[in-house]
């Protein structure tokens, strides 16, 4: 007798049930066609790539994350990402695919992060880029908001913030108060301010070497209140004469009126002087988005404008500009809060219970649903009594029943359950069709 292998699913990777399973596809399927419907065009790049491709600009906690192995010659790693794999897509193919690049990509990644509650190691993202070759209108910048509007307003969701900033405003900002060598370190202290508080941020700064009256001024940059339009006026008036610094806030107004011309409410985004994500990375616009009555979930969806996509496997300039869901986080998180109704049990609409062994009818009536896009499940296991048929079709919330049997077959007709008001009446097949359809 074999030693039997206990069956158990690794940490930091998700499996669910299928009505969770079928709720998840759900939710994909809202973000794909809501990215389709915007003229974004599908790419499936491979969860397997060379090292040295996945390994060009990775460094620090992301290059000890990377799964990577060998096998044979060949030095292999799992994507921690979709965004490398499309700079490399883009440089590769760049004399076939038509610019802008519109791309989305719906896929898993890797990361060998330490398994804890809401962390995966396998999981979902979903992203879009919009790809300029040498150039790229700032109305890009401002199209993405309007599909996360649309995204998580389809989700079900509507109480949301996007949460926008431009990094030349901070970059003038430190240049002009002769911080640029510190940028980086600030923005990374800034960047922890909604966690760790002012104070704890002042003193952060202090550490680093920095005097208290150019704390002072960051302080106060980043605290500017008032509405979108007023943060804007007031950033006008701080009278920072650095050209970048400027070019940003004249990139935030336009960026704000193309976004009220895409229809994206005024109560549904936010200038957040805070956001310093993507510090090695992102060049202008920057987003986090946050569910406003579950901001422990942090950002559901980031992302900005980036200078140079390809810059590690090409000289010719690709600027971009795009986001990413973090799906099977999200999933999970909103599953855990309760947020999420279970879904169906079943994707079949219609169960066909034949009576008798005689299962040929059972298969054209099936064929006809099918042919008609009705989902269809046919019971195969005729050994069981009509009372344990019916009680699979329970389990499973299958809404409706064909019973098939000899009086069925004689007359040409079903037998149509609803298995919700229990009405049962005989009907042609295509009757039915209507009928089901109309539902």
């Amino acid at each position: 007798m074999k030693n039997k292998v206990e069956p158990k699913t690794l940490t930091g990777f998700m499996e669910l049930l299928p009505e969770k399973q079928i709720l998840f596809n759900n939710m994909v399927d809202i973000i794909r066609s809501t990215y389709e419907k915007f003229g974004f065009l599908p790419i499936d790049t491979p969860i397997i790539e060379s090292a040295e491709i996945l390994l060009a600009k990775a460094g620090g906690e992301t290059e000890k994350q990377i799964y990577r192995f060998e096998k044979g010659e060949n030095d292999l790693a799992l994507r921690f990402d979709l965004t490398v794999p499309l700079a490399k897509y883009v440089s590769i193919n760049q004399n076939n695919i038509t610019f802008p690049f519109r791309r989305y990509q719906i896929g898993k990644v890797y990361r060998g992060e330490r398994p804890q509650k809401g962390r995966f190691r396998e999981f979902y993202q979903c992203d879009i880029d919009i790809i300029g070759d040498g150039e790229l209108n700032i109305i890009n910048d401002a199209e993405i908001p309007s599909i996360i509007y649309n995204v998580f307003s389809r989700l079900g969701f509507s109480n949301f913030t996007i949460h926008f900033n431009n990094r030349k405003i901070l970059n003038g900002l430190f240049e002009e108060l002769e911080l640029k060598s510190k940028t980086t370190d600030i923005l990374r202290i800034i960047d922890k301010i909604e966690k760790i508080g002012k104070e704890a941020v002042i003193n952060e700064i202090e550490k680093i070497g920095v005097d208290k009256e150019k704390i002072e001024k960051i302080i106060d940059f980043i605290s500017i209140t008032g509405n979108t339009d007023e943060k804007i006026e007031k950033l006008k008036y701080l009278n920072i004469s650095n050209e970048e610094f400027n070019i940003g806030i004249n990139e935030l107004e336009d960026l704000v009126n193309y976004m009220r011309l895409f229809n994206v409410p005024d109560e549904n985004f936010e200038l957040d002087l805070t956001i310093a994500r993507g510090l090695d990375y992102y060049t202008g616009t920057v987003y986090e988005t946050f569910l406003n009555e579950y901001k422990q979930l942090g950002s559901v969806c980031s992302g900005g404008r980036y200078d140079n996509l390809a810059e590690f496997y090409t000289d010719k300039k690709f600027p971009g500009v795009g986001i990413s869901i973090g799906l099977t986080r999200l999933f999970y998180q909103l599953n855990e809060l309760g947020i999420l109704t279970d879904g169906d049990k079943s994707i079949a609409k219609v169960l066909i219970l034949p009576m008798d062994d005689n299962i040929e009818m059972c298969i054209k009536v099936a064929n006809t649903l099918r042919e008609n896009g009705i989902n269809t499940e046919i019971y195969t296991n005729n050994n069981k009594k009509i009372k344990a048929k019916f009680k699979y079709a329970d389990k499973l919330n299958i809404p409706y029943v064909i019973v098939i049997g000899e009086d069925e077959i004689k007359n040409n007709t079903v037998t149509l359950k609803n298995m919700e008001t229990g009405e049962q009446e005989s009907l042609s097949v295509q009757d039915v069709v209507l009928k089901i359809k109309k539902t």
